[in-house]
């Protein structure tokens, strides 16, 4: 199965800026208990260069629900653009899609 990755999307709740959202393709595995494990993101940059990113480092997960609409929350540490970050991937079960945000 390929990857294919979205636009950036800017997310604002109440006029606040929360942070740029960037739609990515994420490989996960999903253990027998139902718990997710991201095990490759492909993100794109401004300049539509496309980044594979296998070293994710899982530190937390922890399921929420905004508006009636589960979500799984993944803070990780990854090597993105040449430098250590700390990203939310999350994902969104009803559509079946994934999100980074840079914390």
């Amino acid at each position: 199965m390929g990857f294919q990755t979205g636009e950036i999307i800017e997310k604002r709740d109440h006029g606040i800026l929360h942070g740029i959202q960037r739609e990515i393709a994420c490989e996960c595995w999903f253990t027998c208990n139902g718990r997710s494990i991201p095990q490759i993101i492909k993100v794109m940059d401004e300049e539509g260069k496309l980044y594979t990113i296998r070293d994710i480092e899982l530190l937390t997960s922890e399921t929420k629900i905004y508006s009636g609409i589960q979500t799984i929350e993944h803070l990780c540490r990854i090597h993105l653009y040449g430098k250590v970050c700390l990203v939310k991937l999350i994902y969104t079960k009803e559509s079946c899609r994934w999100t980074l945000i840079e914390v």
